[in-house]
């Protein structure tokens, strides 16, 4: 029986926030921690644990037992000493996998130094698809969160369209959870199952590295048979 995949997301911005939600909506466990009680509070309701508590002090986070999670998300990119006090202790504290959010070019060379395994920049990342996308039109791209989960954004397979995401059975057939779905202009978090899929829909995916691979080769061939008919 497949488990499911266990995330600690450390500062709750609006970053770890929107992540540490749509990680619980795809049915991972989460916890949740931050200093600020009322980010806590306002995250409780979605994860298994919230805790309030300061991920730059060593007996705080040696509490937490990240060393049980598939990955740890550093969710304090606008304070770079705290960012990378939280991603050492996380290391120190057993983290086989830490992916940090970092706000500049400086700081992500800092990260990496200090153990990150990876380093994003949500901003940079977003502007950068969003370019691909007006320039190639429809794109997949991944993000992980460890170092066998990741989030892909696939174009939907021709064979796909006019299914519902409940007829499609992603998470039986493939293990795989749909978290959104992009629709022209518009974004659908978390979309209900008998949503239909349209040809030019770009699904938000979260699943293990390896079946998401197969997923975005499926939707590349997809898209150079468009452009070959």
């Amino acid at each position: 029986m497949r488990r499911n995949k266990e995330f600690a997301v450390l500062g709750l911005g609006k970053f770890g926030m929107s992540l540490a939600k749509c990680l619980s909506d795809a049915g991972c466990e989460v916890m949740a921690v931050d200093l600020d009680s009322k980010m806590v509070s306002e995250v409780a309701d979605y994860v298994t644990y919230a805790e309030i508590g300061d991920v730059t002090e060593k007996e705080f986070t040696d509490t937490l037992g990240l060393s049980n999670y598939d990955g740890v998300v550093i969710g304090i990119g606008d304070n770079l000493e705290a960012s990378v006090m939280a991603t050492i202790l996380a290391k120190e504290a057993g983290a086989g996998y830490v992916l940090a959010k970092a706000g500049n070019d400086l700081h992500a060379k800092i990260l990496k130094k200090v153990g990150a395994d990876k380093v994003i920049y949500p901003e940079f990342d977003a502007g950068l698809r969003t370019a691909n996308q007006l320039v190639h039109g429809n794109y997949f791209d991944a993000t992980s969160l460890s170092a066998t989960y990741s989030i892909m954004e696939i174009d939907a397979p021709s064979r796909w369209n006019g299914y519902s995401l409940k007829a499609l059975d992603l998470r039986v057939k493939y293990g795989v959870n749909v978290i959104g779905i992009m629709r022209e202009d518009e974004m659908f978090v978390n979309p209900a199952a008998d949503m239909p899929i349209c040809e030019d829909d770009v699904l938000i995916v979260l699943g293990e590295n390896d079946v998401l691979e197969k997923l975005g080769n499926m939707a590349k061939e997809n898209t150079d048979d468009r452009k070959h008919k």
